[in-house]
């Protein structure tokens, strides 16, 4: 058992999702190190500005919170480490894949064709991204004021500090920063992306992390009794117990790892006419609506983000969306019968297993959602393992970012819009490099060859990029196949990062990193 988390000494990015907590706006930059004095000397100017996970109060008038209006946080490259002057055995404890960086990973990630490195948007070309500073605002001018307070830090070091430009941006533009945004819709925020998917429901529920216990159901790990309990500390935080008891792999010495972690950042273009295309065209054959067969593709129903388990089907669909319509009206006029019956159906969104689907007819094997977090869905002889989601437990992930641009021209291919995607693990290679690999680009585990994820997977047109609609073998009914997929995301840049704790960045600022 973990013990209680310090919560004010870890980054707040690592435990808070910020968009759910009301920052609807982020602007990520990366920064070059030109000699490791000046950098340390930037880095202590900015530790006062760094946002911790320390818990806010929620007050009804937003001037009785704690909460900022902006957030700020900060992670390296191993060769940001480098330039900041790290002792040579403390570089050399870090793993081989952080070392490494992700483009020589791009094989194992599946960042071929268009996703390749060769392609990827100027920022990315070389080794001189150093250090990843995030701002996330409750307002696009509270990020614009942070952004302006962090340059004139930048300004007191002399050069010594430069925002690396190079982000590819609307109508042919090059920018020097990377905005990213909610989507918004009729002047509010909402939690879709440019697909119309809503994203971002299941993070994971860890030991420590602060969130209230309510949000534990589904997000956690499934024991044998099918309850849920949270996940080890260690699966997402460096220097606490992982699920396999032990400490993950850290570099030394002990306090420079411990309450950081590893954060994966990927820029991804999202090819929406591509997407609309494909969608409206296999439609045509398909025994469903097209949101049936988008819900298919993800797992999830797009416009609210209703599992395929809960309404595998057009008729079921429309009973869900009565059910809700009916008992948000209720609430709305203070029958507390309904607030109760509502907030039962919602944790549904999230409180799932897939163990009246085993051959898919309600959610596809394949879908994304079901790749991604099989939900003890591998364990397809009951007792195998020590608990039913042995096998995912230790490949979860935290995700983190916003989708960017698709306001400012006209989307199809060639704008610029996508997904910010970032998430958080203790091991860059076991978690989120497995899911990249075995989950989303093959299917070996799932008893589909090489079938890869239609959304995001590195599907190329062939008549061999196929996902396959089961159905109930007792229907006599033929399985839908959706075949020729393209490739939906193509990948423009990224990197990994270390987040380092409090404590860690002011040792490293400090210049007093001292592994013997």
């Amino acid at each position: 058992m973990n013990r209680p988390l310090d919560l004010y000494d870890i980054q707040g990015n690592i435990c808070k999702g910020y968009g759910r907590f009301g920052f609807p706006k982020a602007r990520y930059f990366f920064l070059e190190f030109h000699d490791y004095a000046g950098g340390r000397n930037f880095l202590q100017q900015l530790i006062p500005l760094i946002t911790t996970a320390e818990p806010w109060s929620e007050k009804k008038h937003p001037d009785q919170s704690d909460k900022p209006a902006a957030t700020t946080n900060i992670a390296f490259t191993y060769h940001g480490l480098c330039a900041l002057g790290l002792p040579r055995r403390s570089l050399d404890g870090f793993p081989q894949e952080f070392k490494m960086g992700m483009k020589p990973r791009a094989a194992i990630l599946g960042d071929n064709g268009p996703s390749s490195p060769q392609h990827w948007d100027p920022v990315w070309q070389g080794d001189t991204v150093h250090a990843w500073v995030s701002i996330n605002g409750q307002t696009q001018q509270a990020v614009e004021q942070r952004f302006a307070q962090i340059e004139e830090l930048m300004q007191n070091v002399q050069g010594s500090v430069s925002i690396r430009p190079g982000h590819k941006g609307p109508n042919g533009s090059l920018l020097p920063y990377q905005d990213a945004s909610a989507v918004f819709e009729n002047g509010k925020a909402t939690p879709k992306e440019h697909f119309g998917f809503v994203d971002g429901i299941g993070n994971p529920y860890f030991e420590g992390c602060g969130h209230d216990p309510e949000r534990l159901p589904g997000r956690g790990k499934l024991n044998r009794k099918g309850k849920w309990e949270p996940l080890a500390t260690g699966e997402f935080i460096l220097g606490h117990i992982d699920e396999a008891k032990e400490y993950p792999l850290a570099p030394e010495p002990h306090l420079l790892a411990r309450n950081g972690t590893y954060m994966v950042y990927r820029k991804l273009h999202e090819n929406v006419k591509t997407f609309n295309d494909y969608v409206e065209n296999m439609a045509k054959d398909f025994d469903g609506s097209r949101e049936l067969l988008m819900a298919k593709f993800s797992g999830r129903w797009p416009d609210n983000g209703a599992p395929l388990v809960l309404a595998p089907d057009d008729k079921a669909k429309a009973e869900l969306d009565r059910k809700m319509a009916e008992l948000q009206k209720k609430a709305a006029e203070g029958d507390a019968c309904a607030v109760g019956q509502l907030k039962a159906l919602e944790e549904q969104w999230i409180n799932f297993t897939y163990n009246d689907d085993k051959h898919g007819a309600k959610c596809p094997i394949g879908a994304h959602i079901r790749r991604t977090n099989t939900r003890g869905s591998l364990e397809t002889e009951k007792g195998a393992f020590d608990r039913p989601g042995a096998l995912v437990d230790r490949r979860r992930l935290m995700r983190r970012g916003l989708p960017y641009g698709g306001h400012d021209e006209l989307t199809n291919d060639n704008s610029e819009q996508g997904i910010i995607f970032m998430c958080i693990s203790a091991s860059l290679e076991r978690q989120f490099e497995f899911v990249q690999q075995q989950w989303v680009n093959y299917s070996n585990d799932f008893h589909l060859g090489n079938d890869r994820d239609v959304l995001i997977g590195a599907n190329n047109g062939k008549l061999t990029d196929k996902h396959i609609v089961q159905v109930n073998p007792k229907d006599g009914k033929a399985p839908f196949f959706c075949t020729h997929l393209p490739r939906m995301v193509e990948t423009r840049g990224g990197d990994y990062f270390f987040i380092p704790s409090i404590t860690a960045l002011d040792m490293i600022a400090q210049g007093i990193i001292d592994p013997t």
